[in-house]
């Protein structure tokens, strides 16, 4: 019987160790995994590579992992706003590495990597900073640059239901970059508001199948942004 459902976040996020890779699902901080950041946190891993849409909010979830210093290098698109002051900290005194990737093109990076693509040509970034170094070409009238693909050891994601075949849905805008990292990784953790039985998630609404998703996980949301 297959039974990717867990209680224990422990036991979920064990596999992790030093010098992984791992992809956090949100936006900001809708849909943030904080309790498996937390977790993430207790293991003790370190020298980290971290790909997110931002580089962390306040002093909690992601910004929290920063300030551990378990992280060597952060892969986002936007991280500066009004309250990045961990990152900001730790990027002005030398003691993390950005990679800086417009939006659009880290979406596309990610599902590059989910989807078996060796790389993908993006107009965005052409002609600046960003393109240096790598691979550009002219195709149909428009200038283009090469974008490698971007994969992960783990992908840490929150969902809003899960069954036992790891099969998710999603609450509104707290799906973002779930799905595409979770086809990314080569293991996916998803915590859960609720594990359901199968068959109560209706086929049309499931975003992620449960071929992408290695260890779901039931968790009563406790972080400040729980509710996203």
């Amino acid at each position: 019987m297959i039974d990717k459902s867990s209680t224990s976040l422990t036991e979920a996020l064990s596999q992790i160790k030093d010098g992984s890779t791992i992809m956090i699902g949100g936006f900001g901080t809708a849909g943030q995994p904080a309790e498996l950041i937390d977790g993430l946190i207790e293991l003790g891993v370190k020298d980290l590579v971290i790909v997110n849409n931002n580089a962390g909010n306040g002093d909690y979830g992601l910004a929290k992992l920063l300030k551990t210093g378990a992280v060597r290098k952060i892969i986002c698109s936007f991280p500066r706003q009004s309250d990045s002051w961990v990152f900001d900290e730790l990027y002005h005194a030398g003691k993390i590495e950005l990679e800086l990737v417009p939006q659009g093109n880290l979406a596309c990076r990610i599902q590059a990597a989910g989807m078996g693509l060796g790389a993908v040509f993006t107009p965005t970034g052409f002609g600046t900073l960003l393109a240096e170094g790598k691979e550009t070409r002219h195709i149909d009238g428009k200038d283009y640059v090469l974008e490698s693909p971007i994969k992960a050891d783990f992908a840490l994601i929150k969902a809003y239901k899960g069954d036992r075949w790891g099969n998710l849905i999603y609450r509104k805008s707290a799906r973002n970059f779930g799905p595409i990292m979770a086809m990314a990784a080569d293991v996916t953790i998803a915590q859960v508001s609720e594990v359901v039985e199968l068959g109560e998630l209706d086929p049309e609404h499931i975003i992620t199948q449960g071929i992408f998703v290695q260890h779901v996980v039931e968790v009563e949301a406790t972080s400040p942004i729980a509710a996203q």
